[in-house]
């Protein structure tokens, strides 16, 4: 893979609910940039191995990275909760782990040319995937802000769950994947810690949008 140069690079990692990917959004919409949301990946080789159980093997998935679109990943099937269970399992497994980080190299650092670089949210994109990107933001929240607002997306989408199971689920997510064997979830000393607890989300793109212009007008 040949890298682009002189490209903006952008690496976000966050606990589920926290805002990572929706300030990863409105990072890409302003300044241009390819978004990959890599935890979709995982989720779509979940939805492909729940609904071909007996054809799920590496070589199929080496296939469905090659050609995979982007647009595929906005899929709202893969928000579901037995998918995230199974992309849960699947992130786990070492062999699909660096199929998918030579997927994630190509779209952070070889972005298509209409693009200004890259903006890659995840778990691991500071601590493994793009270790030197220009930006590195870590955004959090209170574990029950974000229950709040996972609850509210729920109910929006007329899911019968209540707060408490919610609350319960995140808890449960937090801990797989700051234990993860590999590439678990924890803030690096160069990273920037945005806490979304109090902010709107206007109001937190503002911040990280503040810290990005000094550094590239300087």
């Amino acid at each position: 893979m040949k890298k682009r140069k002189n490209i903006i690079t952008v690496a976000i990692d966050s606990p589920a609910a926290a805002g990572g990917g929706t300030q990863a959004k409105l990072i890409a919409k302003h300044y241009k940039l390819l978004h990959l949301d890599t935890g979709r990946i995982y989720r779509l080789l979940g939805k492909l191995k729940l609904e071909n159980p007996k054809k799920f093997s590496y070589s199929l998935i080496i296939k469905k990275i090659k050609n995979l679109n982007l647009n595929i990943l906005q899929n709202k099937k893969l928000l579901s909760d037995k998918v995230a269970i199974e992309a849960s399992i699947i992130a786990k497994d070492k062999k699909i782990r660096n199929i998918v980080h030579k997927f994630q190299q190509k779209c952070a650092y070889a972005p298509p040319l209409k693009y200004a670089g890259s903006v890659l949210d995840g778990r691991d994109i500071i601590t493994v995937q793009v270790k030197d990107a220009m930006f590195k933001f870590f955004i959090s929240a209170s574990i029950h802000e974000r229950a709040k607002r996972r609850y509210m997306e729920f109910r929006k989408l007329n899911k019968k769950i209540t707060y408490k199971m919610v609350l319960k689920s995140l808890k449960n997510r937090d801990k797989s994947d700051k234990e993860r064997k590999y590439g678990p979830l924890k803030k690096t000393k160069d990273s920037i810690l945005i806490n979304t607890t109090k902010l709107s989300k206007k109001a937190c793109f503002m911040k990280i949008k503040g810290i990005m212009d000094r550094k590239l007008k300087s």
